[in-house]
């Protein structure tokens, strides 16, 4: 009788918590339905109006769909941010809207790598075409919050506050002495002297081939970064460089000496003299609205038949499905081939943010890409990085285009095969045994040191796989492979060195992509789609719960340590031949 009850009691709470639970999601579905109805709704621009531009949020490649994220749910909380698309669409039409007097901008720590800020950058410099004010204010200005707020008409800083100017310098971080501590050891085997992703797990600091070419990514990016702000402030590259050198601008009124900033100000003397572009008086409100409503009102409204496919491969690249944030081969390549297939896509645009991944996923994207460009233009428009597999799934495209600040190339290959047996044997007494029917039966085995024979394997099929994306770049870039191996090796170009090269063609915006792509189809009058489908945020909450909320936590117990147990949980998960950018630097 004890245990019936014991299994009673049992029973009624399981089945209260199911119905606790179910009640939960119930709510959480309504609340977001609710919600993504109120998303839906454009939203009315007063007369005399000012655009709040925070690009403190991330941008992404487009817009998230979060219905939930103003739910008490883990990790929910975190911004979801404006996609690249909506900003610049959002920025051109407040150009030509009479509703929209100015833009205040609102940058301290701009969350989008460099290509990206430019991209908006120049968005801006055209929005000032319309005579309109851009007017700059922060507290605080990080070196990318500067070159953001460098095209602002004023620049204004908080008479307490910073600005930091003092040149870019990259860290990696390598983690031989850890391996070696715990007792792994990291079997490696590359094709190309430039792919140094493996190195820190076999090094203790840069290689030589590594050191030339980060230097070379740095200063390129550093010389894109100085040369902008110099035209938009009218001071002269050298000047500034030595501002950054010397560390000249330690105190607000540094920055004003040096004409970095227009003048040291308090929030309320911003406001005021808003209220002064917006025609409002001392005791009115100013009218505003936020970029991310604004955003709900620039939907295009070209209902041509002929339309341009821009297909937004973003992320690391991987077999199967991915997500909004990973490349997954089959969704992506399905997307690919739907464009191909519709006879009113006149032409395709593939929008590559990528350090890579699987070079089969790659592979197969790349074929998809193939086939595409034989029935219509495909152009490639690569954002802030489209390197190693990012690189492979545009090289086919008719016509590359990036920005100068672009980081392409890794034209190779490399493959990391841990081995645990001196953790598990020598530190934890755990030992393996058991038979097998041929010699190779348990290759790329990871309780025990690779055999010669198996290294042997493993460099030919990495040979192969090399010499297939050697020959990819070769026949859509119509070089000869020579050459192309000859920049390749796993070395990283930007994008100003790209177009010198041949890796790529253009220097150029993501719309410029999207218009040479309908000048190439021979089309004035389209319509711009997207694909993927952006996933379903129901679905999305239900599939990545788990993930967001193990992320979430993770993320608050390492802080500014999240990266590096990111990287090393990267490449322990790691499998197949990879084709991935050969580091990941930090510009600080």
């Amino acid at each position: 009788m004890k245990d019936f009850f014991k299994y009673l009691f049992a029973s009624m709470l399981g089945f209260f918590l199911s119905v606790v639970i179910i009640f939960i999601i119930v709510i959480v579905i309504i609340f977001g339905a609710i919600s993504s109805f109120d998303d839906d709704k454009s939203v009315a621009v007063s007369n005399n109006s000012i655009l709040f531009l925070n690009l403190d949020q991330p941008i992404t490649e487009r817009t998230p769909k979060n219905p939930f994220g103003n739910l008490p749910i883990v990790g929910s909380n975190e911004k979801d941010g404006i996609g690249l698309n909506d900003l610049l669409k959002s920025i051109k039409k407040a150009k030509t809207d009479d509703n929209i007097k100015c833009i205040y901008l609102n940058v301290s720590s701009p969350n989008a790598g460099f290509a990206t800020m430019r991209e908006v950058r120049n968005a801006l410099i055209d929005f000032k075409k319309s005579h309109k004010k851009i007017i700059s204010y922060s507290e605080v200005y990080t070196q990318g919050a500067y070159y953001l707020a460098s095209v602002a008409d004023k620049i204004y800083l908080n008479p307490e506050g910073a600005l930091e100017f003092k040149g870019f310098s990259s860290e990696l971080t390598f983690f031989k002495g850890t391996l070696e501590k715990v007792g792994v050891e990291m079997q490696v085997i590359r094709v190309g002297n430039y792919k140094s992703a493996v190195e820190p797990f076999i090094l203790d600091k840069m290689s030589d081939y590594n050191r030339k070419q980060v230097t070379a990514y740095v200063g390129g990016l550093y010389n894109t970064f100085l040369t902008d702000i110099a035209k938009s402030r009218n001071i002269e590259r050298d000047t500034l460089f030595s501002i950054a050198d010397q560390y000249k601008i330690q105190q607000p009124q540094d920055a004003l000496n040096y004409k970095m900033v227009d003048g040291l100000k308090y929030k309320d003397q911003i406001l005021e003299e808003l209220k002064g572009i917006s025609g409002r008086t001392k005791g009115e409100n100013i009218r505003s609205v936020e970029i991310n409503d604004y955003a709900k009102n620039s939907s295009e409204a070209n209902s041509s038949k002929n339309k341009v496919a821009v297909i937004y491969a973003n992320g690391e690249i991987s077999g199967g499905e991915g997500n909004d944030n990973q490349i997954g081969s089959e969704r992506i390549s399905r997307a690919i081939r739907k464009a191909r297939l519709d006879d009113d896509i006149k032409a395709v645009v593939i929008r590559v943010n990528s350090p890579g991944g699987s070079a089969l996923a790659s592979d197969v994207i790349w074929r998809e890409i193939v086939l595409t460009k034989k029935e219509k233009p495909v152009i490639a428009s690569f954002g802030d990085v489209a390197a190693s597999g990012g690189y492979y799934i545009g090289c086919a495209a008719d016509s590359i285009f990036v920005q100068p600040n672009t980081i392409t190339g890794s034209i190779g290959v490399f493959g990391i095969i841990p081995n645990f047996q001196n953790l598990m044997t020598n530190k934890l007494g755990i030992t393996f045994d058991g038979v097998k029917t041929g010699q190779y039966a348990d290759i790329m085995a990871t309780n025990r040191p690779m055999t010669a024979g198996e290294r042997f394997i493993i460099q030919n099929e990495l040979n192969r796989v090399y010499n297939g994306f050697v020959s990819r770049v070769a026949d859509g870039r119509k070089k000869s492979k020579a050459y192309i191996d000859s920049i390749g090796g796993g070395h990283v170009w930007i994008g100003t060195d790209a177009v010198q090269i041949g890796l790529a063609d253009r220097i150029g915006s993501f719309n410029d992509a999207i218009n040479a792509a309908a000048k190439k189809a021979k089309i004035k009058d389209f319509k711009v789609v997207e694909y993927p489908d952006v996933i379903d945020p129901l679905k999305s909450l239900m599939d990545e719960s788990t993930d967001k909320i193990k992320t979430y936590y993770t993320k608050q117990e390492l802080g500014d340590h999240y990266m590096l147990y990111q990287q090393m949980k990267k490449v322990m998960a790691s499998s197949g031949i990879q084709a991935r950018m050969p580091f990941e630097a930090v510009i600080k």
